[in-house]
């Protein structure tokens, strides 16, 4: 009889919990959310979900849902967009209403809703707007940060040079470049690449993106709401703590030695905006939001420019005739005895289409960041509640097959036309679309460009394997696209 009653209490429970969430669903969404599978108490759409490969589950139910549907995770609600239309309507069309952001669980003790990439509201718009003011004030889209790119570049290629055309793997050398460009910026200096501080740091960054790619990771963002009711689960997946440590640190020094008519970074900006409001009680500008303000700024700045070249330099290995004409327009139009500079883009439309094909293809941040709608709003006849969750697959617009020659494959004609020039593709989002755009985009395009061309102007990237064995599948596929671990031999150009 113990197992009767144990079994019907369950049945109750379930029932209950079920009535209990179709209750709210109604409540909540007044009966006109985008359709989509049947959520289960609890659990919600766990059936349909692979946490372990999220975004493949969300794409085969695309299939049978079409463009635009909603799912559970857990009993959270939550809105999917695939391919271009659907995003570009969301993000752009109703850029306003789908302005918000939703941190997701593995990121939410980082980040707490402060700082200028998941804070909403006021708080939002007063710290884009001005670290938007800053990075321009310290050279992003003028020709000052391309004359420090172009330095940094020569750092990074003299790494290269010290492998002497023996084997070693790209990935920490690309993320030092990387990060010395936007911390020049935030902390008023660049670091050596032996500078022990400054390897700790790019290594928490690339660790960062991959504990929060894993599929325990992806798990745990579907189920934090039960997950966290166990002790220590969230021990597994990786904080920010080190990183807030370092950032305090380089603040306190600031501090110490602060003008207030000379700022030499962002921090010194931050602090000076700070001293102005001392007696403003309301003031965003407090050094929480600064704190979380420059670990957005680094692990943005950082991590997916090294990510895109390290799978680019991937991709020219497994397709050699690509490099070999990326080469030859080089070295046509730059030649061996000058640096390469952003002008020269306009007179070389096959490479800026490779660098283009590589940011596609190695597609970042598959998912996207997570949106929220800002208030109730009428979207393709649907009404979307305010403080639901969206979720705008970047990957199905960068693949979207009506936008792209060949979505699937790697082809630089993506981006030329029958002419052979450059082609602009409205569906090319890897920085994302609307007011949430990544704040460093022009940033980023300048150091992708001018990092690629001094490295292949003076180097011919050799695979240790056969181009027909070299393996394009990602490490990591969760927040992140992470890069599969290779090496290579650069041997001079």
């Amino acid at each position: 009889m113990e197992w009767a009653t144990t079994l019907i209490s369950l049945l109750v429970f379930f029932i209950s919990c079920h009535l209990l969430i179709s209750s709210k669903r109604k409540q909540l969404h007044k009966g006109r959310l985008p359709p989509g599978p049947t959520p289960l108490p609890l659990i919600g759409n766990f059936l349909q979900i692979k946490s372990s490969e999220t975004l493949k589950s969300l794409i085969k139910l695309r299939e049978k849902y079409g463009p635009v549907f909603t799912v559970y995770f857990g009993t959270r609600p939550v809105l999917v967009l695939c391919g271009h239309q659907a995003v570009k309507e969301a993000l752009i069309d109703k850029a306003e209403e789908f302005s918000g952001r939703t941190t997701v669980p593995s990121l939410e003790p980082s980040f707490q809703g402060y700082g200028v990439a998941f804070s909403n509201g006021a708080r939002w718009k007063e710290l884009r707007q001005f670290s938007l003011t800053v990075l321009r004030s310290f050279g992003m889209g003028k020709k000052s940060i391309e004359e420090r790119i172009q330095e940094e570049a020569q750092f990074l290629l003299e790494e290269f040079r010290k492998t002497k055309e023996n084997p070693f793997d790209p990935t920490f050398f690309l993320g030092c470049a990387f990060s010395n460009i936007i911390c020049s910026i935030v902390f008023g200096n660049r670091f050596d690449y032996e500078d022990k501080e400054f390897q700790a740091l790019v290594v928490m960054i690339h660790k960062f993106f991959w504990k929060m790619s894993t599929s325990w990771a992806q798990f745990y963002d579907i189920y934090a709401n039960y997950l966290n009711y166990i002790p220590g689960i969230y021990s597994k997946i990786y904080d920010a703590t080190d990183m807030k440590l370092l950032i305090a640190k380089r603040i306190k020094k600031n501090q110490e030695t602060l003008d207030l008519n000379f700022p030499r970074d962002y921090i010194d900006c931050f602090l000076i905006r700070m001293e102005k409001e001392k007696d403003n009680p309301g003031s965003e500008f407090i050094i929480k939001n600064l704190e979380h303000s420059i670990l957005s700024l680094i692990r943005g700045g950082s991590e997916s420019g090294s990510s895109t070249l390290t799978y680019g330099f991937l991709l020219l290995m497994k397709y050699p005739e690509v490099q070999a004409k990326v080469h030859e327009e080089i070295d046509r139009v730059i030649g061996h005895n000058r640096f390469p500079n952003t002008e020269d883009r306009r007179q070389m439309p096959y490479t800026d289409a490779v660098i283009h094909e590589v940011q596609r293809c190695s597609d970042i941040f598959p998912m996207g960041a997570a949106h929220m709608v800002t208030r109730d709003t009428e979207f393709r006849g649907y009404q979307i509640p305010k403080g639901m969750a969206v979720y705008p697959l970047l990957s199905t617009v960068l693949h979207d097959p009506t936008m792209f020659k060949s979505p699937n494959a790697f082809n630089p004609e993506n981006f030329l036309d029958e002419n052979g020039r450059f082609k602009k593709n409205e569906a090319f989002v890897p920085f994302s679309a609307g007011k949430r755009n990544c704040l460093g985009e022009g940033l980023a395009r300048m150091e992708l460009f001018l990092f690629f061309t001094t490295i292949l102007q003076n180097f011919h990237l050799k695979s240790l394997v056969p181009p027909e064995d070299i393996d394009l599948t990602f490490q990591e596929s969760g927040i992140s696209n992470i890069p599969p671990f290779y090496q290579l031999c650069a041997i001079p150009h």
